[in-house]
């Protein structure tokens, strides 16, 4: 597939999702057949550029693949303007949120709330394709609501803005993330614009993925909640969809390795008490299920230096290495 002057080999793509899809999260993702990694959402407001929350949403020099910065914004000059910084700073991809339903994101009348709005739609998109000479994607869902599913109407009208892809969740502003994802609109969508069309929603294992792309007849999928310490199931819908070779569950093991691997990146980028914190919800993805996991975590969540967290983490998959 390509975007823009880049080919993307294997277009099973990680999702933005704040607070989880960080550097560290994306570069793990890579590792494990993640072929596009999209970063945290962020807002285009110019004083927070610069906050400590912020500051890791830019672009990250040391991404090993595409540096895509997702911006969240509702007034055309501003996004533009964000848009200049985002490449000024090394994004290589420019991607802008009109699918976040979240309530703190609507009360600013942006993201999804930009649905109601296709004028204002245009004019953000123009904006921001003007404003720079990177590839510009767009993330949005099938509608505001049921009765108003426009995903058609603001694909067209993005395809002929300069919008160079556009990813789809299959379901309204209404829906949240409740109920079952619906595909017919993704493949209306695909039907009615020629650039790239990702599907996104309830992709969660490699037979549902070929059952999203039959349906939808999209150029590859893009995957979120359902990669929370679960980091391989880019390489099982990968190896599903014919990009990647073939697929093994992960040994309890491997598990062990992968999750030592993240928090090492993680503390690493962060640092130690910043580190502890931020890692303890990925350290609850990865153990969720497992033996004596609810036991460990409130343990685990105690501790805030690295060496001796990964010491604990060593002893209990020691343990489970036995029984």
């Amino acid at each position: 597939m390509r975007l823009g002057p880049y080919a993307v080999e294997v277009p099973v793509m990680l999702a933005p999702m704040a607070g989880m899809s960080d550097l560290p999260y994306r570069e793990v993702c890579r590792a494990h057949g993640a072929g596009y990694a999209v970063g945290e959402m962020t807002t285009c407001l110019p004083q927070f550029r610069t906050s400590r929350k912020s500051a890791t949403r830019w672009a990250c020099a040391e991404e090993s693949g595409l540096r895509v910065v997702q911006l969240l914004g509702a007034d055309p000059a501003m996004m533009a303007d964000a848009a200049r910084y985002a490449e000024d700073s090394g994004a290589q991809v420019i991607d802008i949120n009109m699918g976040c339903p979240a309530k703190k994101v609507l009360q600013t009348a942006c993201g999804s709330a930009l649905m109601k709005d296709e004028a204002l739609v245009v004019r953000i998109l123009e904006a921001v394709r003007a404003a720079v000479s990177v590839p510009v994607t767009l993330k949005i869902r099938t509608g505001w609501n049921r009765e108003q599913r426009n995903a058609v109407s603001i694909a067209k009208l993005a395809e002929q803005a300069g919008v160079e892809m556009l990813t789809i969740h299959g379901r309204t502003r209404e829906d949240g993330f409740s109920g079952e994802a619906e595909y017919e609109t993704i493949g209306n969508v695909k039907a009615a614009v020629s650039i790239p069309v990702i599907a996104n929603g309830d992709v969660d294992s490699g037979e549902k993925a070929r059952r999203v792309m039959a349906v939808t007849g999209a150029d590859g999928v893009m995957i979120g909640r359902a990669s929370y310490g679960n980091p391989w199931i880019f390489s099982e819908v990968g190896a599903a969809l014919g990009y990647l070779s073939q697929w093994d569950r992960p040994s309890l093991e491997e598990r062990h390795a992968v999750i030592c691997d993240h928090m090492r990146r993680h503390f690493d980028y962060y640092g130690g008490a910043r580190g502890a914190v931020t890692f303890r919800k990925h350290l609850n993805h990865y153990l969720k299920g497992l033996p004596g996991a609810e036991k460990l975590l409130g343990e685990l969540f105690a501790l805030s230096d690295e060496d001796v967290l990964g010491a604990a983490l060593n002893r209990y998959f020691e343990r489970l290495q036995e029984l």
